[in-house]
């Protein structure tokens, strides 16, 4: 059982760094840690950020920046970074602090130390500016600029994303389900198409909502009503168990 974290397990906020997971989910994560043979919170977050507003949802793996970052290996408190990225330490700052220095007012640059998230959520005129500001610098620096919900992201190039880490994740099971809202969830939902055609069960659950994007909406097997759409789907699968196919 994989799900993201903004948009699915937390409402979409103005500001970032107000993002919270909706009331008894790390309850619930908990609950299904200890009925399923694998629970992840798969995020475009800090692993450092999930563990914070995640705590009490014991059993379950954090994986943050789309796979960059792990859970913490027991005995260990800080995250484990994927090497070939954190390279690109330097470069993301450049980027971040170039971004903080000529935005206009109203742009919000979230650092998350493997990767840079620009947000003109509480600036929409800002949208072509952004954009255009990304695609600059991912040419100059060689990131990868990644469109989101009111945001563009730059983060280190490399095959990894949600899809890869599901494939992984994935590995000895015999069904496997993921919850998303956004574009960057797309690789997880087209990992779960490969791993159907490879014989096992899967169950694509996209989560509904102003922003969220058609072209995950059509590629999914089942679709909720915002957050609380997935609280109600989670409750059920921990108190009950996968449902009986319709």
């Amino acid at each position: 059982m994989f799900v993201d974290f903004d948009g699915t397990l937390a409402p979409i906020v103005e500001r970032p760094d107000q993002a919270r997971p909706l009331a008894g989910v790390p309850a619930i994560l908990g609950r299904l840690a200890a009925r399923y043979a694998r629970v992840a919170v798969i995020s475009g977050r800090p692993v450092a950020y999930l563990a914070e507003h995640l705590a009490g949802a014991d059993g379950a793996l954090l994986i943050g920046l789309y796979g960059l970052e792990r859970t913490p290996a027991e005995g260990h408190r800080t995250p484990e970074s994927d090497l070939d990225a954190a390279r690109w330490h330097a470069a993301i700052a450049r980027v971040a602090s170039g971004a903080e220095a000529t935005a206009p007012d109203g742009l919000t640059v979230e650092r998350k130390g493997l990767a840079v998230t620009l947000h003109f959520r509480q600036a929409p005129g800002l949208a072509d500016w952004t954009a255009a500001f990304a695609a600059e610098q991912a040419a100059a620096s060689g990131l990868v600029a990644h469109r989101g919900k009111m945001s563009w992201e730059l983060r280190p190039p490399g095959p990894t994303d949600k899809g890869t880490v599901v494939v992984e994740l994935a590995a000895g099971l015999a069904a496997v389900c993921f919850v998303g809202d956004d574009t960057g969830d797309l690789p997880a939902f087209a990992a779960l198409r490969r791993l159907r055609a490879e014989g096992l069960d899967t169950l694509a659950v996209a989560v509904d909502g102003p922003e969220t994007p058609d072209e995950l909406l059509s590629g999914a097997d089942l679709v909720v009503d915002g957050p609380a759409g997935v609280i109600s789907l989670l409750e059920t699968l921990a108190a009950n168990g996968a449902p009986a196919p319709a």
